[in-house]
């Protein structure tokens, strides 16, 4: 066999070779390695998403984190002004009610203590009485009449 003739025939199987795999084999091939590109840069794209979707929550997360613990403490400065404002309205409830009560006291005091002089009154009238009783039945002596008024303050 001829050499020239061999390299003819391989080179005519191989141009065959070559039109069939162009033909028949290269465009599935090209056709799943565009699918498979297509599929990588879809991934890509979604991983790329989702990591700019997780940051975006991230910090929507710390959003209403911030937001939640200012309004917790918005509700914990409401509730100690509420606290604070029952306990004045507590004290002066109190203090009303002392000064009520003092006023009561009061009344009570002067109601006793004029119940008082009005007995006092009449022990001095009745006192005086008695006195010039004594003092009359008696002699009318300048010692005995101070004597008898010093028996009747020291009564008194």
């Amino acid at each position: 066999m001829n050499i020239n003739a061999t390299l003819i025939g391989q080179s005519v199987a191989f141009f065959i070779f070559v039109l069939f795999c162009m033909k028949f084999v290269w465009p599935p091939v090209i056709t799943a390695l565009r699918e498979r590109q297509k599929k990588i840069a879809d991934g890509l794209d979604a991983a790329s998403r989702a990591t700019r979707d997780l940051e975006l929550a991230q910090e929507k997360a710390g959003e209403q984190l911030r937001e939640a613990k200012a309004q917790a403490a918005e509700i914990i400065e409401q509730a100690k002004k509420r606290a604070n404002q029952l306990v004045d309205e507590a004290r002066e409830q109190a203090r009303d009610e002392a000064e009520r009560v003092k006023g009561q006291a009061r009344a009570e005091i002067e109601q006793e203590l004029n119940g008082v002089k009005d007995a006092l009154r009449a022990q001095v009238g009745l006192l005086a009485v008695s006195g010039a009783e004594k003092i009359l039945g008696s002699s009318i002596d300048q010692n005995a009449h101070a004597e008898l008024v010093n028996k009747l303050a020291a009564e008194i």
